[in-house]
């Protein structure tokens, strides 16, 4: 197989002397002086040597001022390899971390937390991520972490926005129980936080299509090329033990290759040295249309390029999308990925490591609020970037191929799969699974013993299930709530939040426990305003700015500001290929109806053919807007209608209204609702 080490002179590019790339021939220790006088000596793991405080190697000096660097940066350079002093602060009785440990425990998969509802004593606990490349679980993991939640957290499983589990609520005590757990079955929590590269997203599908297949080998592939090396998660965890899969040939010869100095030599880590990245890494991988992923948002975005056979060739690559920002700072900002060109299959794992060197050397370590990518990629411009990823890489990047519009798959519902068997996508609202659901998904997948997959939108597929199990998995599904999507209101279909409060310390504002409602509240000025129940719009809530929930691609995106408060973001699309722009700022939770009215209203009556809502808003421009809303006195006064549709006589519409008005609830919505269970019930009978 042809690599980047082994390619043609002609395709091999030269040095350029304007854009200098040091060649790495070691670590450099050029900060430990300054720090020895705070530096302690500590017992390590006996197979593992003593690494003492170093740094990523030194670029060329144009003055002898050390230049800064964010405290972060010394906890990583004074930890030996992101063990010290983690090692020993989960052995003190204490129920919380010092400050070192609490960012070190982050490269271990799990954030220090406590309940923000208590006044008082803080009470912490920690959350713990799993890492699944494509949202692959199997069933033995599932079962597991199905089992940990109720003993050691807090009852309940929650699907995250990148295609992992979230166990919230483990105390301190039990983290190395935990953590060992999931370790010996099957599963691994090593990367899913920190600097480094965090969990490779792929379409979770089970199709045997063969893009998707190459797909999600690709995104395994990338994941074990950039997971690290240095043993400290074991070391920590499971006292030095190993649980290491194999790996493809060609995934280790693209790890150790430094023929364009892209390695730290004789270093445990040889990619991420002692320093690992400036901040978060995401990367993502699909096929051309399905956008299930949220390609843009990535750092790396990679799509599968097949020929006229459906052969995969190669890859296109985009670079420097992200969704954080800071409240008030306009240098911070959400970005989309752009195109940085196309790589023969061959190549893939050698571009991916130019770019994560790239930015390893380049990105901003004294400010952790620069420190993406995205914010490299917006200082430099693309084609400087281009420019230097291609010395690491060894070669030009090849034009970026055309592509066919992009599309949002849910994949819920029944499918096939391709190889006689079926999967079956369920929608879970906000990814979080407790109470009657759990226990229902657990007596499933034991049962027919199988595995599944976690969506990039909170969702879970079960896989691989026999034509003859059809019906009674409907049936047991249905009795727990878990509906065929034609049942479950559209608008929650792509509706997404982050877990925000109690637990989570950036949290300004609600947005798990604050999107029912809020949705509930969508629905109602849609019928005030005559839109029609499968009309829909994609809304996403975060707590805060930072965007786990990707609320800057919405078409409508909530992001809180504060108490009881959101700033309004319009303009992303429903295949989430544009960015949303800020609309309106400290907008309190109950005003939302005085914007959501007119924006509505004016939608359904001045849209285009098959407009969305989302192009809509920028068809007409936030001025044009801002001016509906600030002047809206409520939908002109038509008379009294009832639905045709679901009511057959007046007289039965006004009694359900009268109903549904003490639930708080339309007519519409109550029927709906009673239709719905109606349906399940003889579903099961």
């Amino acid at each position: 197989m042809t690599t980047a080490f082994g390619t043609a002179a002609s395709s091999v590019i030269p040095i350029d002397p304007k854009i200098r790339v040091q060649s790495f021939t070691g670590l450099k220790s050029s900060y430990s002086v300054a720090l020895t006088t705070n530096l302690r000596l500590f017992p390590v793991s006996s197979s593992t040597p003593l690494i003492r405080a170093v740094s990523t190697p030194v670029k060329p000096e144009t003055t002898t001022t050390e230049p800064k660097r964010s405290k972060v940066e010394i906890f990583k350079e004074q930890s030996n390899f992101i063990r010290y002093p983690l090692n020993e602060e989960i052995l003190t009785d204490t129920p919380n971390l010092n400050e070192a440990a609490t960012q070190l425990i982050k490269f271990h998969g799990s954030y220090q937390q406590y309940n923000r509802d208590e006044r008082g004593t803080r009470s912490y606990s920690f959350m713990l991520r799993t890492k699944n490349p494509g949202g692959k679980v199997p069933n033995q993991l599932y079962l597991t972490m199905d089992d940990l939640a109720d003993q050691f957290g807090i009852g309940t499983l929650r699907l995250t926005t990148r295609q992992t589990f979230q166990l919230h609520g483990v105390l301190k005590k039990n983290l190395k129980t935990v953590m060992s757990t999931i370790i010996r079955n099957m599963g691994s929590t090593l990367g899913a936080c920190g600097d480094l590269n965090r969990n490779v997203l792929a379409p979770a599908a089970p199709l045997t299509k063969k893009e998707y297949q190459f797909a999600q080998e690709t995104a395994d592939n990338i994941a074990a090329l950039l997971t690290p090396q240095s043993g400290f998660y074991y070391d920590v965890w499971v006292d030095g033990e190993r649980f290491m899969t194999s790996e493809p040939p060609e995934v280790v010869k693209a790890r150790n290759g430094n023929s364009y100095g892209t390695n730290f030599t004789d270093s445990p880590e040889p990619i991420y040295g002692t320093q690992f990245l400036p901040r978060k890494f995401k990367i993502a991988v699909t096929v051309p249309t399905d956008n299930s992923v949220d390609i843009l948002t990535n750092d790396i975005g990679v799509v599968v390029v097949s020929d006229e056979n459906g052969e995969p060739q190669g890859f296109n690559i985009y670079v420097g999308g992200g969704m954080g920002r800071t409240h008030r700072l306009e240098t911070t900002f959400p970005r989309l990925g752009e195109q940085l060109g196309y790589v023969p299959k061959e190549d893939i794992f050698y571009a991916i490591k130019a770019i994560v060197v790239t930015q390893r050397d380049h990105g901003r370590r004294d400010d952790r609020k620069y420190s993406r990518m995205k914010y490299l990629i917006s200082s430099w411009g693309i084609e400087k970037f281009r420019s230097v990823v291609e010395q690491y890489y060894g070669k030009k990047f090849e034009p970026f191929h055309e592509l066919p519009e992009w599309e949002f798959k849910s994949y819920l519902g029944w499918h096939e799969q391709g190889d006689g068997a079926l999967f079956c996508g369920l929608h879970v609202d906000n990814g979080r699974i407790g109470g009657k659901m759990k226990k229902t998904l657990r007596e499933v997948i034991e049962k027919y013993n199988l595995n599944v997959r976690i969506t990039p939108n909170q969702n879970i597929i079960l896989c691989d299930i026999r034509s003859a199990w059809k019906r009674p998995i409907t049936t047991a599904l249905a009795q727990a709530g878990l509906l065929h999507p034609r049942y479950v209101d559209p608008m929650n279909l792509t509706a997404m939040a982050c877990p925000a409060f109690p637990l989570c310390p950036l949290a300004i504002t609600e947005a798990e426990r604050g999107i029912p409602d809020i949705l509930k509240r969508v629905r109602a000025v849609f019928e005030k305003v005559g839109l029609k129940y499968n009309e829909s719009v994609v809304i996403r809530i975060t707590g805060c700015p930072n965007g786990c929930a990707r609320p800057y691609m919405a078409e409508l995106g909530l992001v809180g500001d504060g108490p009881n408060s959101y700033q309004i973001w319009l303009g992303g699309t429903p295949n989430q290929t544009q960015l949303a722009r800020s609309f309106m700022n400290k907008v309190k939770v109950h005003d939302l109806e005085k914007v959501f009215e007119p924006l509505f209203y004016y939608w359904k009556r001045k849209r285009q053919p098959k407009e969305s809502f989302g192009d809509f808003t920028t068809r007409m421009g936030f001025e044009k807007l801002e001016e509906l809303v600030d002047k809206w006195e409520g939908p002109e006064q038509t008379p009294a209608r009832y639905n045709l549709k679901l009511f057959a006589d007046k007289e039965t519409y006004e009694a359900m209204d009268e109903l549904a008005k003490v639930q708080n609830k339309s007519a519409h919505q109550l029927a709906m609702e009673v239709i719905r269970k109606f349906v399940s019930a003889r579903q099961n009978e």
